[in-house]
């Protein structure tokens, strides 16, 4: 057998791709994303999934890879190169060979899904053209819509610069079978968060995760432990990150983990578009729930972000970050009354206004169209039938458990927060082009063990006045 020039294997990240608010490749985050991730990792890996790959132009691609060169200390760098053509993928590669990538990872030929025989002519062809790159298969069908058949893996294991697969697939037996029939020629890697304990243990080499770069160190310690044979730790490990992972599988990398990142205090910007952050892209309680995985993983102190009252709470509660209210020049105000004697009918309102037309209006719509179980947002009316203008919805700051939790934000509150705009519109405070151009957020923070009407009412209208009176410079 010939001896591979590279044997893929260990912890390497799929790192995500920086963006800057113009949509431009945000080279400085990439390069504190990848020194913060470099001393817990055996390699880098740029440019794939996760790294919204298929949003770059070339030019922007070989800009990665050479980053990623420049700052890997020396450790391999595997760049990735797919594309849905042959013709592509090919200058995709050619160029990370000129950046200095150790070895090239290509996914396969998507869209429109050659035969079993194109999709060996597409690799080897490549493999042929540049013999002295290293190249990973990669198969992700949930992604490309087709899985590279076991059997054209099994051909390509015998060219001689083919030194392994990268398995997204999260299906085992696939993996197992590949193991099988090609696993004496290539490495196989797992690219599934949630099974890599499994594929550890089955006989992958190593792992290709967008986890790999918010906890790096837990999949350090699950690795040395299958190497090992500490099957009961490994398996506690998987365990202890296994609903982030799942959270980052669900939503396909980039989105979920650049959020878990910026809760870090890694910003590294937004996805590119058409994918979004904010405003209907990551359910409120995924990121949740994010947050309260990071508070237990140790990676950020508990109660960062989630529940402060600045312009960032913003981001938990309705989806808008404080990068983003500010850009849209929203209003923002708070206020609050009963505090004293009567605390438990104390009430703290957070009023956010924003264009119906910009981010407030598509946060404004997707809290209606996707409510989060507990916060469901409730429209502002004044009496049956007529809603308040602007039109405002109430996202409760606890969760409802009971419903008579229910009846206190949904009964004395909502009155209360629409006879308070009312009474501002007439003052003048809310100026009247607001009514049609605008669309008002007010969360509610009421005591959970509330119980007089009467009071919590006066008190809502009094801390709704008094955000009203902030967000419009009265």
């Amino acid at each position: 057998m010939t001896e591979k020039p590279f044997r893929p294997g260990g912890v390497n990240p799929a790192l995500v791709t920086p963006f800057a608010k113009d949509q431009s490749l945000d080279e400085d985050a990439f390069r504190r994303l990848i020194r913060y991730v470099l001393p817990h990792v055996d390699g880098l890996v740029p440019a794939g999934t996760t790294g919204e790959f298929n949003y770059l132009t070339p030019e922007e691609h070989k800009r990665l890879v050479r980053i990623a060169v420049e700052e890997a200390q020396g450790k391999p760098v595997i760049a990735g190169t797919g594309a849905a053509g042959t013709k592509m993928a090919l200058e995709l590669a050619r160029n990370a060979q000129e950046a200095g990538a150790t070895a090239c990872l290509i996914v396969c030929p998507y869209f429109l899904h050659p035969s079993p025989k194109g999709i060996y002519q597409h690799y080897a062809t490549i493999a042929q053209a540049l013999p002295d790159m290293p190249i990973l298969l990669y198969n992700i069908p949930q992604v490309v819509g087709a899985a590279i058949p076991r059997r054209v893996i099994e051909d390509l294991a015998d060219i001689p610069n083919i030194v392994g697969l990268k398995d997204s697939s999260g299906n085992l037996p696939y993996m197992m079978e590949v193991l099988e029939y090609a696993g004496d020629r290539i490495r196989v890697l797992v690219g599934h968060d949630e099974v890599v304990l499994n594929a550890l243990a089955g006989g992958a080499s190593g792992m290709i995760l967008a986890s790999a770069q918010v906890y790096p160190e837990v999949w350090q310690q699950v690795l040395a432990a299958v190497r090992s044979g500490d099957l009961e730790t490994a398996r506690a490990l998987q365990r202890r990150v296994q609903k982030l992972s799942r959270i980052f599988v669900r939503y396909g990398g980039a989105v979920a983990v650049k959020q878990a990142l910026k809760m870090m205090g890694l910003d590294v910007g937004r996805p590119r578009s058409p994918l979004k952050s904010v405003g209907g892209a990551l359910l409120h309680e995924d990121r949740a729930e994010i947050q309260l995985e990071l508070e237990r993983l140790g990676k950020i102190p508990v109660g960062n972000g989630a529940e402060s009252r600045d312009v960032g709470g913003w981001e938990s509660a309705v989806g808008l970050d404080a990068e983003t209210i500010r850009a849209h020049g929203m209003r923002v105000g708070s206020g609050s009354a009963g505090d004293g004697v009567d605390e438990r009918e104390a009430v703290q309102i957070d009023l956010l206004c924003g264009a119906k037309d910009g981010p407030a209006g598509e946060a404004w719509a997707y809290q209606l169209t996707y409510p989060r179980h507990g916060y469901e947002a409730l429209t502002t009316i004044l009496e049956p039938n007529l809603t308040v203008r602007p039109s405002t919805l109430i996202v409760p700051a606890y969760e409802l458990k009971d419903l008579r939790q229910a009846n206190m934000i949904y009964g004395p509150v909502q009155n209360a927060v629409a006879q308070a705009i009312v009474a501002k519109l007439a003052e003048g405070v809310i100026p009247e082009e607001a009514m049609h151009r605008d669309v008002i957020f007010v969360r509610a923070t009421v005591h959970p063990r509330a119980l007089d009407r009467r009071l919590l009412h006066h008190n809502a209208y009094e801390a709704t006045c008094a955000a009203i009176d902030e967000a419009f410079g009265r």
